[in-house]
């Protein structure tokens, strides 16, 4: 991929994004931005980049929380900062985030292995599972957190253990 491609397919997505401000949720307007076709061919190799771009935002933000409380020393969790890594991402690119979770409700076959691995970072960047665990009970834990993040403001008590009431029931 030349320069000029990837600053063409950089712009499409730009300007399918502003486009999906209007309605997130909605159908993704693919087919109202110019070149769209041309650069990606279909929605779902547009949402796969689409989320490529959602993991690079998110991977720094782990990169520099998780870094940050390293320097502190810990316990070897970070909940905290990844809990404020994601809703700090999902914050700022809240029509990204709402357009790739429509995503994967219209497309699952296509988008649902990029959300599970979404889920499998999550998880082990916390510290709630561990590498070693199979990669479906990594990304259920790590669905099970983005569900709490999702549910509300920070929590004021410990979130590991309520992950852990939250989890309970499905074991």
């Amino acid at each position: 991929m030349s320069w000029d491609d990837f600053y063409r397919r950089r712009d499409v997505m730009d300007a399918v994004l502003r486009r999906a401000r209007r309605d997130p949720a909605g159908p993704l307007p693919f087919a109202e931005v110019p070149g769209a076709t041309g650069m990606f061919g279909t929605e779902t190799d547009l949402l796969l980049a689409l989320h490529h771009r959602w993991s690079l935002l998110l991977a720094g933000r782990l990169r520099a929380a998780i870094g940050d409380a390293a320097d502190v020393g810990g316990d070897g969790t970070h909940v905290d900062e990844v809990s404020r890594a994601w809703r700090a991402t999902a914050e700022q690119h809240s029509t990204l985030r709402a357009v790739l979770d429509a995503g994967v409700g219209r497309y699952p076959a296509e988008l649902l292995p990029v959300h599970e691995a979404e889920h499998r970072m999550l998880a082990l960047a916390a510290g709630l599972a561990e590498p070693g665990e199979p990669a479906a009970e990594t990304a259920r834990i790590g669905g099970a957190f983005v569900a709490l993040l999702r549910a509300g403001p920070a929590p004021r008590r410990n979130p590991v253990g309520q992950l852990l009431r939250r989890l309970t029931p499905s074991v």
